[in-house]
């Protein structure tokens, strides 16, 4: 049973030669004496013809052949005969004669068609995950993630960085998210908890004088899932001692250009845009800009300080803004459309949307009648007006304002087509907030993680104005979407110490949570940083996918469940007398 190519390898320079082929059947056509089968492995498909009058016996097997049979074929490539090439195939100027036949396996009938037009579920398909993942496409999704991991080794070896794995199981350190935790059966009450990502552990790397790490790192998270987020994640994690921002940018502009030059063939070029927070804010409302496309966020709050659009006026009396977006050629919008518009910026908080349409004849629009025309021509100037232009406008405090008008500007720039395919937009976004306040909990918290290095010169600001200190941290963005972020990290254990204080964390509770590493710190650290990367939100834009999931061999559902395997389970109790414990909370049956 020595196969000699794979079914997707078969080329026209094997005409004459005799194989041996492998693979499922994906497609079976009869036309009396001959029947075709297409056979599938996962480099492709090779169509393969039994002909009756040279080998009834074959002839007849093949004929009992169903969808997802296993088997294996010898016998001789042929060209196809002219006029039959399927060149929508790589091997659409061949076919295989089949000498001799072995059904190596049944197959059941399928739940779920092994096709590139599937029809089935999401649901389906993550329950019969294993026949999905057979669909030629998804085969080019797992080889695409495996190229995208060789280039990432091969780069940061050739750049003299140490692949070093950090546990799994260790310390509670909670970073945003909720941890997994795992019990300890030899040590009972006791829990290990599950890494949200290496952080402590690739910090105190560099304590040890590793000096250059990486790892291709298995994180946890227990949150909320969406598109791009699973409970378990893989993480390109990186850190540098002895190193400025500069440095991070240079090695990571290089790894990212590697990757898409060896795995899509797309040459990119560098240096990348750099863009400060507050100017990311500033004109695109959100800390992850998409700048593929216009519709700028505008600030006309001294624009319309003197309409009598109360809305406006008590904004701005109370400390608000005005911001607006030219929502160019989309004059012509229903009025169902933009009810729609005024529903999705409410979902950010926003109270309302404003709007007018500006054309020949001027502007147009519910709010017209409280502005005085010289305010019309301010705004028509400072917006840009054109023809058949619908102008949106909100109102309210800046954290309101920039992520409602940011999120409808994706919105509708999606709705109409303005962003355009195979185009990779990155930009550095930079000098992000050291903090920020969380209203609902009434307390100041990292914009990052606690371990962010304040610009040194803002270091004096901490105790008195901590929302003005600006961190040493950057966030990588393509097309809207973050990538990865990181920072330049503190070393000094005073400074640690500080920011601490500022976050309200008591020297008890450091010392409990973070006690290993603030006694780390105390023994000759030196100055480091360093960034982590999405990998499976890398792969899912290098392979044009929706969702992360589509990349993931195994992913979870929307709920965190394994519908193939039904993780969670129950346990045994058998299993938690072990670990000493007891379910006291009452399931609902049914």
């Amino acid at each position: 049973m020595e196969r000699t190519h794979y079914c997707g390898n078969v080329r026209a320079v094997d005409a004459g030669k005799g194989v041996v082929i492998f693979g499922w059947v994906s497609n079976k056509r009869d036309h009396g004496g001959l029947t075709f089968i297409d056979l599938r492995d996962r480099a492709g498909f090779v169509q393969v013809v039994f002909n009756g009058e040279k080998n009834h016996s074959i002839h007849g097997q093949a004929k009992g052949l169903s969808a997802e049979d296993v088997i294996c074929v010898h016998g001789s490539v042929l060209k196809r005969p002219k006029g039959t090439e399927n060149k929508g195939l790589p091997t659409g100027e061949v076919e295989v004669e089949a000498k001799t036949l072995e059904l190596l396996n049944k197959s059941l009938p399928v739940p779920l068609e092994v096709t590139e037009h599937v029809n089935a579920s999401e649901e389906t398909r993550l329950k019969y995950r294993f026949l999905d993942l057979r669909r030629h496409s998804m085969q080019e999704k797992l080889l695409l993630r495996h190229k995208l991991t060789k280039v990432v080794r091969d780069y940061f070896d050739s750049h003299g960085f140490l692949e070093i794995e950090t546990p799994i199981l260790a310390k509670s350190t909670p970073e945003g998210a909720r941890d997994y935790l795992v019990p300890s059966r030899v040590n009972p009450g006791r829990f290990f908890a599950l890494p949200q990502s290496p952080q402590l552990f690739k910090q105190l790397l560099m304590v040890s004088g590793c000096d250059r790490y990486f790892q291709i790192a298995r994180c946890f998270r227990d949150e909320d899932l969406r598109a791009d987020r699973q409970p378990e994640f893989t993480q390109i994690d990186v850190e540098m001692s002895f190193i400025s921002e500069e440095d991070i940018f240079e090695i990571v502009e290089g790894l990212v250009k590697e990757i898409f030059s060896k795995t899509i063939n797309v040459q990119l070029k560098q240096p990348f845009p750099r863009m400060s927070y507050d100017e990311a804010m500033e004109r695109f409302g959100v800390d992850a800009p998409d700048t593929r496309y216009g519709l700028e966020l505008v600030d006309v709050s001294k624009e319309v300080e003197n309409s009598d659009f109360n809305v406006f006026k008590d904004c701005l009396k109370s400390g608000g803004m005005v911001k607006s977006i030219n929502l160019k050629s989309c004059g012509g919008f229903s009025k169902k459309e933009i009810e729609e518009l005024t529903e999705f910026v409410k979902i950010y908080k926003a109270k309302g949307l404003a709007w007018l349409v500006h054309s020949k004849q001027g502007f147009d629009g519910p709010v017209k009648k409280f502005f005085p025309k010289k305010t019309l021509d301010l705004l028509a100037k400072k917006l840009g007006a054109g023809e058949n232009d619908l102008l949106v406008f909100v109102a309210d405090k800046p954290s309101i304002v920039n992520p409602a008008l940011g999120y409808l500007r994706k919105h509708v720039a999606k709705k109409t087509g303005l962003v355009k395919e195979n185009v990779f937009n990155f930009v550095w976004v930079y000098e992000f907030p050291l903090l920020f306040f969380n209203e609902e909990e009434n307390r100041l918290e990292s914009m990052h993680h606690p371990f962010t290095s304040p610009k040194p010169e803002h270091v004096p600001l901490l105790e008195k104005e901590p929302l003005k200190v600006r961190a040493r941290a950057y966030d990588l963005v393509l097309n809207g979407i973050e990538l990865g972020g990181g920072s330049i990290r503190i070393h000094s254990t005073e400074l640690q110490q500080k920011m601490f204080d500022v976050l309200g964390i008591s020297r008890p509770e450091a010392e409990a949570r973070f006690g290993f590493f603030l006694e780390a710190l105390k023994y000759g650290t030196p100055p480091h940083g360093g960034i982590a990367f999405g990998l499976d939100r890398i792969a899912m834009l290098l392979a044009g996918a929706d969702s992360i999931r589509e990349v993931i061999a195994f992913p979870k559902n929307k709920s965190a469940v394994s519908l193939m395997d039904g993780a969670p389970s129950e346990v045994s109790e058998k299993q938690l007398r072990e670990l000493r414990i007891k379910l006291d909370f009452s399931q609902k049956k049914g």
